[in-house]
């Protein structure tokens, strides 16, 4: 059992949409905020060996969060990128903790590391049953290889490194730029935009056949820090809501909740992602006692408020 309230924190990408969520999940827990340390990119920049061993010098966890990521469009115009930039943080981070003899590295991966077709519900043993879709397969490899090392560095070193696998998250103060977000903010900024201009159809990409699954980022949050405190085996874990939405009814949701009245027209010239994706969470419950508790409709709901809420501060 790991008791964060006199651990000293390295939260990675703690100004990002999940690490800001984080870092108070920390502090609710009791750790003094001197003993979070949440550097930026221009503060330390991962990418670079030596910003990693400043990084984690005198770090009694690692929770590893910063990661380059958006959604099909920028995944297929900057492949390369996410794949270099992701691999070479999420290395030499590791290694820099695990000689800096850091007592914990929690990693997070991607569900994107998942092969295209993989059984519903995805279970952390068919992660190498095929490759990953390939619009995102660059970042999913990527983040994969964290798995491989944390299981390679738990086998020859002891230390000991674990694998969380979240799904889709959502929820208020999300990346709504529609290059760099994934699908729920991107569509709540496309119903919202086109209501309040009387736009009379909104182009949405795919054919809205595939499914997601989406775990609200607090629940999300909960599970990581859960796992933080408890967990210490090689395996992956899901993280995840046990639910399934395709795309169209996840449209169709969002415009209602909007009140956007107009037409959904379906962009099929545009790919559609991995068909379906749906967690086995119960890996999860039975480990660390994690089970989300957020209804979807509700945490959707949120997400809406906050964005008209800023947006309205614009």
């Amino acid at each position: 059992m790991v008791d964060l309230r006199d651990k000293r924190v390295l939260v990675t990408g703690g100004s990002g949409f999940v690490g800001n969520y984080l870092i108070q999940g920390l502090l609710r827990r009791g750790a003094p905020k001197s003993n979070v340390f949440a550097p930026s990119r221009a503060e330390l920049d991962l990418r670079r060996w030596e910003d990693c061993q400043k990084a984690v010098a005198s770090r009694d966890v690692v929770i590893h969060l910063a990661a380059v990521v958006g959604g099909i469009g920028i995944n297929q115009e900057k492949p390369g990128e996410f794949f270099y930039d992701n691999l070479m943080m999420g290395t030499q981070l590791m290694e820099a903790a695990r000689l800096a003899n850091v007592e914990k590295f929690v990693a997070l991966g991607t569900i994107c590391a998942y092969p295209k077709f993989t059984p519903i519900p995805f279970r952390e043993d068919d992660l190498w049953n095929g490759y990953p879709e390939e619009t995102n397969a660059p970042y999913g490899l990527a983040k994969k290889m964290l798995l491989v090392q944390a299981q390679a560095y738990q086998q020859q070193y002891g230390f000991n490194a674990i694998y969380l696998l979240p799904v889709n998250l959502y929820g208020p103060g999300d990346k709504f730029d529609p290059r760099w977000s994934h699908v729920i903010p991107a569509l709540i900024k496309k119903c919202v935009d086109a209501e309040e201009q009387g736009a009379e159809e909104i182009v949405v990409w795919g054919d809205g056949s595939p499914t997601r699954e989406f775990l609200f980022v607090e629940d999300c949050v909960e599970g990581i820090l859960l796992a933080t405190e408890c967990y210490t085996k090689s395996d992956p874990v899901n993280l995840g809501s046990g639910m399934e939405i395709s795309i169209r009814d996840l449209v169709c949701l969002i415009a209602k909740f909007v009140g956007f009245k107009g037409e959904i027209r379906w962009d099929t010239s545009k790919p559609n992602g991995q068909p379906r994706r749906s967690l086995d969470v119960s890996r999860a419950e039975r480990e660390f006692g994690f089970r989300a508790c957020t209804p979807f409709e509700e945490g959707l709901r949120r997400t809406i408020e906050w964005y008209r809420a800023a947006q309205s501060k614009r």
